[in-house]
């Protein structure tokens, strides 16, 4: 889309992401996005898409696998990594060939339009939710299953670290956002 103030027009311009994409997010800047591609949900590895907003056309870069069923998308504060929550069979039967008792967070780090991971830890069933801290040195995941939020620090070597802190939750929680601060 198009948007000048107040004024929004489709562009015609599609983009081939990846199959079924679901989670967006969209640096603070506005120079790159990147979508969750969830795939047929069958059991076979899915994929996150880097998008050139700066471009001209805005055009995909890089789709690479992060494992089955990736929802939660969000970019750090600064632009530079990308975390993205992938449920890893935790959301299918037990007698699946897929199941897995737990989710994942995946930590990927931008370089020059490319995509690279550097840290992965597991986290709860049905995971989907995720949000950095303001100084992008945290991370916070939200499981469905166990109604609750995970605490994860980010090392100096982008490690991530279970803080084994969990904040119980009321309901299961399909997303998670927090407030950000505007550009300076």
């Amino acid at each position: 889309l198009s948007i000048d103030g107040t004024k929004v027009e489709y562009t015609k311009r599609d983009l081939s992401a990846g199959m079924r994409p679901d989670g967006l997010d969209i640096s603070k800047d506005g120079t790159i996005a990147a979508v969750a591609n969830i795939g047929r949900g069958g059991g076979d590895t899915d994929t996150v898409s880097l998008i050139d907003m700066k471009a001209n056309p805005v055009r995909v870069v890089e789709t690479i696998p992060v494992g089955q069923t990736p929802e939660g998308i969000k970019l750090s504060p600064d632009g530079k990594f990308l975390a993205v929550v992938v449920m890893n069979g935790s959301n299918k039967p037990k007698d699946s060939p897929f199941y897995a008792p737990v989710g994942r967070v995946v930590l990927l780090r931008l370089h020059r339009d490319r995509l690279q991971l550097v840290s992965a830890a597991p986290v709860g069933a049905w995971a989907q939710g995720v949000a950095f801290s303001a100084d992008g040195r945290t991370l916070v995941v939200q499981s469905m299953a166990e109604r609750s939020l995970a605490v994860f620090a980010i090392g100096e070597d982008f490690a991530l670290r279970d803080t084994g802190q969990r904040i119980p939750l009321q309901g299961g929680g399909a997303a998670l956002r927090t407030a950000e601060r505007p550009l300076r």
